[in-house]
């Protein structure tokens, strides 16, 4: 059983109310979830929220909700509320989706869910792309990641990595550009969100780091490229745009590398 679940809230300081964003005639979050829906391998979507708002949304296009408590530091800790209210064993695969990804391309959450089947000894893996060419390095908001030879994640930084080695896009020591979406063991989910932060998570703002940090491994599974999210207004007003035009649902070249959110909240 492989469960995606979806953190949504409607408080947002750069776009108040972005799951409920209707210019397509659909809600954001409705395009989010009918992304995930289209993944072969997964068997259950949920949007966990402590909005009534944002309820009341997804029960209206028939998608599955669960409320959720509103003290929630982070999308992790939501998800994992969810996850632990669920009859699941203990290794069933629990995947955390941003909930402004409209344009996610459903093939590689089933790489990614294929990946962590795959190697049972591990407890999480998330994705990661070439680093675009065009892309600053320098980007704080483009989270790099290098990893070993077996693909497993050595570090996530937002400063350029590694020092002295090939630059973003070039070689194989240059970095991977992070795609912040994950697939959990359910009991190890249970027991990170229970951890408190540690250093360089608080020194990079960027949670994965503590699984880290713990002496865990992350997976990662490489993808050919990133796929837009909505962080703005503007954000959405080109998501419609790209919408009207045909050029979304997976299937677009068109990315911005600058932004692929790593820690949206």
């Amino acid at each position: 059983m492989v469960t995606a679940i979806i953190p949504a809230r409607f408080a947002s300081s750069r776009f108040p109310g972005k799951p409920l964003a209707r210019s397509t005639g659909k809600f954001l979050i409705e395009h989010v979830c009918e992304r995930v829906s289209a993944a072969d391998r997964i068997d259950r979507c949920i949007v966990a929220t402590d909005d009534e708002r944002i309820r009341e949304a997804v029960a209206s296009f028939g998608g599955d909700v669960m409320m959720t408590r509103a003290d929630h530091p982070c999308g992790t800790n939501r998800i994992a509320e969810v996850a632990g209210r669920l009859d699941l064993p203990g290794r069933a695969i629990v995947l955390n989706v941003q909930g402004d990804e409209p344009e996610l391309d459903p093939r590689a959450l089933d790489r990614l869910v294929g990946r962590l089947a795959d190697a049972p000894e591990c407890p999480c893996a998330t994705l990661a792309c070439p680093f675009p060419a065009e892309a600053d390095p320098d980007d704080p908001n483009a989270v790099k990641v290098v990893c070993d030879q077996a693909g497993r994640a050595l570090y996530f930084s937002r400063s350029r990595i590694p020092s002295g080695g090939d630059p973003p896009g070039a070689g194989d020591s240059g970095p991977l550009l992070h795609i912040g979406v994950y697939a959990y063991q359910r009991d190890f989910l249970l027991a990170y969100a229970g951890w408190s932060p540690t250093p360089l998570e608080r020194s990079e703002r960027l949670e994965q780091l503590r699984v880290l940090e713990h002496g865990h491994t992350i997976l990662v599974e490489r993808v050919e490229r990133s796929f837009p999210g909505v962080d703005t207004p503007e954000d959405y007003e080109q998501f419609v745009a790209r919408w009207r035009n045909g050029g979304v649902a997976g299937e677009s070249e068109q990315h911005d590398p600058q932004r692929r959110g790593n820690e949206r909240r």
